[in-house]
């Protein structure tokens, strides 16, 4: 018989291809380099990093079908070469000093790297952990959160030391290495296995739970709930992340060197957050949490232009920035609740095109408030608004989810009927 992978291994897996792809955290690290090497204009270098987000959103909505086809294994291979190549490929565009070439390589192969390297192994995980799916998405892209704090200080030592297209071609080099190993050993769980110490009562709930398609859930009401609530707790995200500094610099007098060490602090929030709310949603629900996100956000959001000490203005900071990645972590698990997870790796790649779509959205919006008012007190408040909405969506989804629960007693009423009736023929 073919043993079973050990799903702990896989999970191991998982984090290396997310520490990897998660390194376009990293990327603001370039932007100075390229502008005072190149001259070229901040607007142009951030433009890579925005093109690289909004093809991660797209490609991940396309590239499910390819993971639910051809398995975990191929589709992280795969990611290895468009990642791998993308960010290698940079250092040519970097020798050429070609923008476009750059926006080429960074922000559409590696785009497209970044879209399936998040889906596939996300999708895998929650399949081998149906007794702690939030613990298993958690893990997943804890490693995306972290993956800024470990790439950003190696990308600025090499650029000092052999400069950027020559670190371009290292990172690039390793990340496909790296993303290559992990994915060797990604799989998907045999037919009809699960955890030992899950039992029967996990078996069961599996077997009664709703496995819809791709094709099923988008024609939900609940998907698009969910994709609106996403798409908010991502844009008020974004936009705190892309404005931290100023913002640090102006409501609470932080000098540069301490706003930009605030910024490095977001990062450990954003995976400790991964972590920490999608393993809180297995004990409370992940509507729960998501009303906890759109709630403790609001609150910060309108708290924010009162507060003066630095030390609580920072906390308010990390507490958004906490939220902002949980929702993340969060979000597969609420999929596999709601959708099964039959196609869940294509329905996740929809969900994300919210994130293709706030990566350009939160920003544009921030900065429109911040240069119409002349001050961050309205972009806060506009945010709240939205938060508010969110809330609002958070509850009224609730009446879904009980619907769908009801459905599910039923179909378990059956099973128990059938199991019943054939231990009754048996005797």
């Amino acid at each position: 018989m073919k043993k079973t992978k050990n799903r702990w291994l896989i999970a191991a897996s998982a984090v290396g291809i997310h520490l990897s792809i998660g390194s376009v955290y990293a990327w603001s690290v370039y932007t100075t380099p390229l502008t005072q090497q190149l001259g070229w204009d901040l607007k142009e270098t951030q433009f890579t990093f925005s093109l690289a987000i909004f093809f991660l959103g797209i490609s991940a909505a396309f590239l499910g079908h390819f993971l639910e086809k051809k398995g975990p294994q191929r589709s992280g291979i795969l990611t290895a070469i468009l990642f791998g190549v993308g960010i290698a490929g940079s250092g040519i565009a970097i020798e050429l000093e070609s923008v476009y070439l750059l926006y080429l390589f960074y922000g559409l192969l590696g785009g497209i790297g970044l879209g399936l390297g998040y889906i596939t192994p996300v999708s895998t995980l929650i399949k081998w952990f149906p007794d702690k799916p939030g613990l298993a998405t958690g893990m997943a892209v804890m490693g995306f959160g972290f993956a800024a704090l470990i790439s950003s200080p190696l990308i600025v030592y090499l650029i000092g030391f052999v400069g950027i297209a020559n670190t371009f071609y290292l990172m690039g080099s390793i990340y496909f290495i790296v993303i290559l190993l992990s994915s060797l050993y990604l799989a998907s769980p045999p037919a009809e296995w699960a955890p030992v110490n899950a039992g029967k009562v996990t078996k069961k709930v599996e077997q009664a739970s709703v496995q819809l398609t791709a094709g099923e859930a988008v024609k939900t009401r609940r998907f698009w709930l969910l994709w609106l609530m996403f798409f908010i707790n991502i844009s008020c995200g974004i936009a705190i992340i892309s404005a931290a500094s100023p913002m640090a610099q102006e409501f609470a007098g932080l000098t540069v060197v301490a706003a930009a060490t605030m910024v490095g602090v977001m990062g450990l929030f954003n995976g400790l957050g991964r972590l920490g709310w999608a393993s809180l949603s297995d004990a409370i629900g992940r509507p729960n949490v998501f009303s906890a996100f759109f709630i403790i956000q609001m609150l910060a959001f309108l708290g924010l232009p009162q507060v003066e000490d630095p030390l609580l203005f920072q906390l308010f900071i990390f507490v958004i920035i906490s939220c902002y990645g949980g929702g993340f972590a969060t979000m597969p698990a609420f999929l596999k609740d709601l959708f099964g997870t039959k196609q869940l790796g294509i329905i996740l790649g929809y969900m994300l095109t919210a994130w293709a779509t706030a990566g350009m959205a939160g920003p544009l919006l921030a900065a429109w408030a911040r240069s119409v008012s002349n001050s961050y007190n309205s972009t806060l408040y506009i945010f709240s608004g939205f938060l508010f909405v969110a809330l609002l969506l958070s509850l009224l989804i609730r009446k879904d989810i009980q619907g769908l629960e009801s459905t599910t007693r039923e179909e378990e009423k059956k099973i128990r009927s059938v199991d019943a009736a054939v231990h009754s023929s048996e005797v």
